[in-house]
Parts: structure tokens; sequence; C-alpha cells
């Protein structure tokens, strides 16, 4: 029996399949990738918005500064889920795994802003049902499936801005109070999630990024526990000498790192 001849213009046409395959892939991957950066500016802005607020030389409580810096925050998030709302298209169904490690940084990073925002505003951590409806329509259809492996790295990642938040308004008035609970509340994060580091890709090292921002939280207020009780003074002037405490810490660190990269640099020569 004689095999079916295959006509060269088959081929040509398999062949012509497989590349608008691979255009397909190659163009989304791109609109993906941009789209996955502009949110990751976006989110920065918004962390850099809220510290901002919150570092603002006002009549208004610290309780009034959240609460504002909260309201601000939503309003830039608004513009951070219209893009997402934008690209659900594009990750239906089997697509959202296959173009995950696209949008994957992203995803962390809106985290990380949201997270922080919602600690400002409530003082806790955000949920993993509250960051999914946030990633939904108005309908309650979500954008895409929220993974827990990004949710529970953006959380690390928060760690780090409750750390510049903890040093930089330590010398505000209520500062020291709220260094401490942000010193209890950071080292309830990192006790938590040291137990999810097996299960989860990248968590090991975002944990020990977290145990450097703890130390330097306790490093700043155990400073400042020194200095208050070898003095009693009025909260004024015990707020100078936070200050320059802290502003000290600050050149410390800046120093030591310093003498870390000189060292390096010598090593590297050798």
């Amino acid at each position: 029996m004689s095999q079916p001849i295959i006509q060269g213009s088959s081929i040509i046409n398999i062949f012509d399949g497989f590349r608008a395959d691979l255009d397909d892939y190659s163009d989304r991957r791109e609109r993906l990738i941009k789209a996955s950066r502009d949110v990751t500016n976006l989110s920065k802005k918004i962390i850099f918005l809220l510290h901002r607020i919150m570092t603002e030389d006002a009549e208004d409580t610290d309780r009034a500064l959240s609460l504002r810096a909260a309201s601000a925050g939503r309003e830039k998030l608004a513009e951070v889920t219209a893009i997402y709302a934008e690209i659900k298209h594009e990750l239906q169904g089997d697509r959202f795994w296959r173009y995950h490690r696209c949008i994957s940084p992203s995803i962390q990073e809106f985290i990380e802003a949201l997270s922080f925002m919602h600690y400002l505003e409530h003082g806790t951590l955000v949920t993993f049902e509250d960051v999914q409806h946030i990633l939904s329509d108005q309908h309650g259809v979500p954008y895409f499936i929220l993974p827990l492996d990004d949710y529970l790295l953006g959380l690390s990642d928060l760690t780090g801005e409750l750390m510049r938040f903890a040093i930089t308004g330590i010398s505000r008035r209520g500062g020291r109070s709220k260094a401490s609970d942000v010193c209890a509340f950071v080292r309830r994060c990192k006790a938590d999630l040291e137990r999810l580091t097996p299960y989860v890709r990248e968590l090991s090292r975002k944990q020990y990024v977290t145990a450097q921002s703890l130390e330097k939280i306790e490093d700043a207020a155990y400073a400042i526990v020194v200095r208050g009780s070898e003095y009693d003074l009025p909260p004024e002037r015990l707020d100078d000498i936070v200050a320059l405490s802290v502003s000290s810490f600050g050149g410390r660190d800046r120093r030591h790192k310093r003498a870390n990269m000189d060292r390096n640099d010598e090593d590297d020569e050798r």
C-alpha cells in the first residue's frame, strides 16, 4: 500500500502555523512585560507617596495623617487596577500560568504598596481575600487568580517599608511608641513567614532582608530606650535627643555599608 505523500505546500502551512503561534506568544509577552513595568512603577510611586504624607510637618494627628495617606494611595491604586483590567483578556485560562513570570514582579510590588497602605489605615496585614477582591471587576470577577506565592512574597517586602516608616518617624511626637509597635509587628510577620520558607520559592531570601530590617528597627528602638533612661527630660527635649540619635545611627549604617563596599573592592583587586 502506498504511503500518502505530503505536499510541500502542506509543510509550509504547518510551519506558518508554528510561526504565527510564536509571534503571538512573543507579542503577548512583550505587552505583559510593559504592563508589568507600568504597574511596578506606579506601585513604587504609591509607596513614596505614603511615606511623604506620613512625614509631613503638619498639625494633623498621626491618625489623620494615616487616613489621608490611605485615601491618596487608594486613588493611585485605581490606576494600577485599571492596567490589570486592560490585560485580563491576555491572561485567560492557562495563559496566566504560561505568562505568570512576566507579571509576577508587578503583583508583588502591588501587594507591597497595598499592604503598606492597609497597615497605615488599619494597623494589620491585608488578607488574601481582600487583595483578590481588589484585583476583580465591579461584578466580583477576578482579573486573574492571585497566586499564594506572590501574595506571601509581597507581604515579605512590606517589612522593608515598615522599617523605613518606623525609623523616619521615630523622632516625631509619639514616634517612639510607634516604632515599638512596628518592631513587634515586623517580628510577628517574620516569625509567621519563617514557617513557610520551605514551601515558597525565594521567600528565604526575602526573609533574610526582613531580618536585617528588624535588626535596624531594634537597634534604633534600643538606642532610644537607653537615651531616655539616662536623662529625666521633658518630651520635647527628649525628641531632640532621639532625632540626633537616629541621625547618628543612619550615619553609622552608611559608614558600615561604605566599609563593606571598600572591603569587597579590595577583595576583587586581589
